[in-house]
């Protein structure tokens, strides 16, 4: 079985492939990826017994464990990355050793913070299984766990060898997972594609009914574009921050309800329209993405009982410099860009106080 559709992440000697196909777990060969002789896949419960024996069937004759975490953000923690550190112990596991991440951003982010901390830093590859994670989470080397102050506030930088995006496992993918990762889909063209912003609101439909085409050509374009960024900027000093427009609402969002009560796309969903809002752009681009992200099934305002919250959770934020808030805003769709520079009112306007009426319909 051979991918589809192949795009190179272009980090000089650190260079990786995205391959992107239906069928690729269990049918590709990985071997050629997974550096010496032992291999942990660390995938979870819901995933594991779906998919588990058939990537074991994509390792060759390398030696291979497994761990299954339990399943949810609310288990992205260090407590988790130990077990795949005591795991990895047990096998006696030396710097040849290769993690595999097995399922959605969750697993990819815990297993490859692991994987860049024992021994100082181990070979891992990415099998995600999301949409979420296909397009986003598992590409670019972003990897860690929560903290109770705040989401991804403990991780390193750590790219994997390989990313294998199998688009035929989003069959098994619940509705509500579905168009959570719908939500990156549109975060990548806010920020970076017009044409593709409208090529989105013309197949939303079709992406819903899961048409492999329109599938395979959204999640292609998300890489296209992901790769292309942490290629320019691996660590974040510039453009790559781009990548997080709705997050600081968003991730504010899922640390004030408590991580796991809403999905990190419907969190992003959410914060997008919010960063929208605080970027004062013409009214009628703000009510194409509510329209596009309502048409996704998804929420384009946070609870009212939770907003209170915000602010004390955006103060915790990676991007913020001095003390001073940055968020990602639009000049139009297409066309993002970080700024500090904000009117405090218009953020306490777009915050609002707790109890305040929701501006739409909740998870």
């Amino acid at each position: 079985m051979q991918p589809s559709h192949t795009i190179t992440v272009d980090l000089g000697d650190r260079r990786y492939p995205i391959l992107i196909g239906s069928g690729l777990v269990g049918g590709y060969d990985l071997s050629p990826f997974i550096e010496g002789p032992d291999c942990l896949i660390v995938t979870n419960e819901t995933v594991g017994p779906l998919y588990l024996e058939r990537l074991k069937k994509s390792l060759g004759g390398h030696a291979c464990e497994a761990l299954c975490l339990p399943d949810g953000e609310c288990h992205k923690t260090l407590a988790a990355a130990e077990s795949i550190f005591d795991a990895l112990a047990a096998m006696r596991a030396g710097r040849d050793a290769t993690v595999v991440a097995l399922g959605g951003g969750v697993v990819g982010d815990i297993a490859g913070f692991a994987a860049a901390c024992y021994m100082r830093g181990i070979p891992f590859v990415q099998a995600p299984t999301t949409l979420l994670a296909q397009v986003d989470a598992s590409i670019g080397g972003k990897t860690g766990v929560n903290h109770r102050e705040g989401k991804n506030l403990i991780g390193a930088f750590h790219q994997p060898r390989a990313v294998l995006i199998d688009t035929g496992v989003l069959d098994t993918l619940p509705d509500r997972e579905f168009r959570a990762g719908l939500a990156e889909v549109v975060k990548h063209a806010a920020i970076a594609d017009a044409e593709f912003f409208a090529w989105l609101e013309a197949n939303v439909g079709a992406l819903l009914d899961r048409d492999a085409a329109a599938l395979g050509e959204a999640i292609g374009h998300c890489c296209e574009i992901k790769s292309a960024v942490v290629a320019a900027d691996e660590k974040e000093q510039g453009l790559r921050a781009l990548l997080n427009f709705g997050h600081t609402f968003g991730h504010a969002i899922e640390n004030a309800l408590g991580y796991g009560e809403w999905l990190h796309g419907e969190a992003v969903a959410a914060g997008m329209v919010m960063a929208t809002e605080l970027s004062g752009i013409d009214p009628q681009e703000g009510e194409r993405l509510r329209r596009l992200l309502t048409a996704a099934g998804l929420p384009i305002a946070p609870p009212d009982h939770c907003r209170g919250g915000l602010r004390a959770a955006m103060d915790l934020d990676k991007k913020n410099r001095r003390g001073r808030l940055r968020f990602v805003l639009l000049r139009a769709i297409g066309d993002a860009y970080l700024a500090s520079d904000y009117s405090e009112s218009r953020l306490d306007s777009v915050i609002g106080p707790a109890g305040a009426e929701p501006a739409g319909d909740q998870p």
